[in-house]
């Protein structure tokens, strides 16, 4: 079976991205840092599939290659040597910035990592985290889980104007950040090393893959971050998917995402609580007790007062799954208390 869905259209629009296919027109996305510019008129080729099956994947038709202006190629940079994206019909080679073989298996440096459950979360942590520390450099590493394009996250772009974010790294499945890794652990270990930052955020890129099983979606590759963190000898900080507004039981309170986490992990991390974590959802009671219980007397849990109408005005993003921060308190409340945990954190250091 042909799994591969692609069709052919036309740009009819470029802010925002509209393709012609058919004679009806349909939103589009286009990587830049892979398939170049587009302009009004060019003959592009898309991946259709996720919009066709009614998914909620960005709502928009991807471009896979831009027959216009595309086929010509670009260049490689100097000192691009590994693939990423390899054996796709998109691969492309990257400079990764591991340390070097030789080097110290633990770095030297012991930077805090806030490790988070979706990309939602990236936003409210690193607000949070710069209270206090406008000189600390603090960097995003994506990993899987999520989107994999680097360009794809308008979050990103905007901490990154603001200087909340001091550097992007994007690791293998991800690609396309200012710079690449090939592991996760690698990514880790070059930040304290080799790109000095004083902090980072782990966490994968916009959407979250997902499949209503224990644990069959991309909340798990928090465990992943969390252990590569631990392994490296760095200060762990979990930020918990919680909230008091989504209408899927599963996500109330404590996520079964961030429980599945809590559960499986091989040794403590500190998990991150609003102060007032039973104000922010007092119709449905309990939550304090789900954290404790999910801890399960191994994780240490850390409370921390959180300013929820501070960020409410920061500018940056307030909505989460068509919910606003007012629908919706305990899901910022909650990354909000990790990033002030990391600015104690990064002072420790």
């Amino acid at each position: 079976m042909l799994k591969l869905k692609l069709r052919r259209g036309t740009v009819v629009g470029t802010d925002p991205l509209v393709v012609e296919i058919a004679g009806r027109r349909r939103r589009a996305w286009a990587d830049d840092v892979l398939v170049g510019p587009t302009e009004v008129g060019d003959d592009v080729v898309l991946n259709t599939a996720a919009v066709d099956l009614g998914l909620g994947s960005g709502g928009f038709d991807v471009i896979h290659v831009n027959l216009t202006r595309g086929l010509e190629g670009g260049e490689a940079a100097p000192g691009a040597h590994v693939m990423k994206l390899n054996y796709t019909s998109l691969q492309h080679p990257v400079e990764p910035i591991e340390s070097p073989a030789d080097s110290a298996a633990r770095p030297a440096r012991r930077i805090p990592v806030v490790v988070l459950p979706l990309h939602g979360h990236l936003a409210p942590v690193a607000w949070a985290a710069a209270d206090g520390r406008a000189e600390a450099r603090i960097g995003f590493v994506q990993a899987g889980g999520g989107g994999l394009p680097g360009t794809l996250s308008g979050d990103v772009s905007e901490l990154g104007g603001r200087e909340l974010l001091g550097g992007h790294v994007t690791v293998a499945p991800c690609y396309g950040g200012e710079m690449e890794a090939i592991s996760l652990t690698g990514a880790l270990h070059a930040a304290a090393e080799e790109v000095g930052w004083d902090a980072a955020i782990v966490g994968p890129g916009p959407g979250i893959l997902g499949s209503d099983t224990r644990y069959g979606h991309g909340g798990m590759a928090a465990l992943d971050a969390a252990h590569a963190a631990l392994a490296l000898g760095l200060p762990t900080i979990l930020s918990a998917r919680m909230s008091s507004g989504d209408p899927r039981p599963r996500h109330l309170g404590l996520s079964h995402h961030s429980r599945a986490v809590l559960e499986l992990l091989l040794a403590a991390v500190e998990v991150a609580v609003p102060a007032n974590v039973e104000e922010l959802w007092p119709a449905g009671g309990g939550a304090d007790a789900e954290m404790t219980e999910a801890a399960r007397n191994v994780h240490r849990l850390r409370q921390e007062v959180v300013d929820l109408e501070g960020y409410a005005s920061s500018g940056l993003p307030t909505r989460t799954m068509g919910r606003s921060l007012q629908e919706d308190r305990l899901f910022f409340a909650s990354p909000l208390a990790a990033g002030a945990a990391l600015a104690t954190a990064i002072g420790r250091v």
